[in-house]
């Protein structure tokens, strides 16, 4: 880890020294930044991402983090003794630091799966509703008539896009969330 602080990175902005700050940061895997302003904590995060082209998770708890939180990928607020700017201002909210191993690892875990399971799921709708529609011009002379009533359509479309996200939302755990703790490579199985 690298632990830099504010009078450190005005040096590194002002001075240019931005690329070889940058192949610092490379071998580290967490880069805290303390003592430093809203603005230059913004800018290594924008720095990051522009130059490394990775994905970036900021954390704060306070005011001074919101722009950090908002520059970043993925923004994490902390609810704490600073008010509620940064929760205000994030992408997630948790009430205490320790609670990010488990947002992390098993809500995102089931939410990356989650989500992979709906984009194929409502691929195969659309490709079973178009290939009805399509079979059935064959067979008025593609006339342009409708085979389905408007107000069934419109029921199929509620009923085949509101049920599943609803049940996979609240039901579709692929692993425990002990699992997912003890073994935390897990999360980039499904990538």
């Amino acid at each position: 880890g690298l632990v830099i602080d504010g009078r450190t990175l005005n040096i590194i902005f002002q001075g240019g020294l931005e690329q070889k700050f940058l192949a610092l940061t490379q071998h580290c895997r967490s880069v805290l930044c303390c003592r430093s302003t809203p603005l230059q904590k913004s800018m290594v995060v924008k720095l990051v991402r522009r130059q490394l082209k990775v994905m970036t998770l900021s954390i704060g708890d306070g005011a001074n983090d919101v722009s950090m939180i908002q520059a970043a990928d993925v923004g994490i607020g902390i609810s704490g003794q600073e008010g509620m700017q940064a929760v205000m201002a994030s992408d997630f909210a948790i009430s205490r630091f320790k609670h990010l191993k488990k947002l992390l690892l098993v809500h995102g875990h089931w939410c990356y799966a989650r989500l992979a399971k709906m984009v194929i799921y409502f691929f195969y709708k659309n490709v079973c509703y178009v290939n009805l529609l399509f079979w059935y011009q064959f067979f008025c002379g593609f006339s342009g008539s409708t085979m389905i009533d408007y107000w069934q359509m419109i029921f199929f479309n509620l009923f085949f896009t509101s049920v599943p996200p609803l049940l996979f939302g609240v039901l579709d755990k692929d692993v425990s969330a002990e699992t997912l703790l003890g073994l935390p490579e897990l999360y980039k199985n499904g990538q």
